[in-house]
C-alpha cells in the first residue's frame, strides 16, 4: 500500500499542474531507483514536468486521486504531445553539437 499522505499531496500538485497547463494532464510512471517512482506529466498545452513519489503504489494512487490518464510508456502519441521551448533546445544543442551550455558547475 502506498503512503496516503504523500499521495494526497502529490495529487494536489498534479491537479495544480493540470489547471495551470491547459486544464488537463496525462502522465506516465517509471521506477527511478531506490524504490522511487517518477510521475512524468504532460499538460493539455504541451508543457511537461516531473514529480517523484516514494513508491510506485504511492505514485499510482496520486494519479488516481488526481484523475489523470496514465500511459504505459513515454512514447508515441503521448510523447508527441510534449512541446519543448528554447531552453530545452539550447541544452540539447549544447550537449549534441557543441552549442550553448549552462557553463561551468559551481563546486
Amino acid at each position: 500500500m502506498g503512503d496516503n499522505k504523500q499521495a494526497a499531496k502529490l495529487a494536489k500538485q498534479i491537479t495544480a499542474f493540470a489547471r495551470s497547463h491547459g486544464g488537463a494532464a496525462e502522465g506516465q510512471l517509471a521506477h527511478i531507483g531506490r524504490g522511487s517512482t517518477r510521475i512524468a506529466l504532460v499538460g493539455a498545452n504541451g508543457e511537461w514536468g516531473n514529480l517523484v513519489a516514494g513508491s510506485y503504489e504511492t505514485a499510482q494512487q496520486a494519479a488516481e486521486l488526481a484523475g489523470i490518464t496514465l500511459h504505459d510508456d513515454f512514447d508515441g502519441e503521448f510523447a508527441a504531445k510534449v512541446r519543448t521551448g528554447p531552453y530545452e533546445w539550447s541544452r540539447m544543442a549544447g550537449m549534441q553539437i557543441d552549442g550553448p551550455s549552462n557553463g561551468p558547475a559551481d563546486n
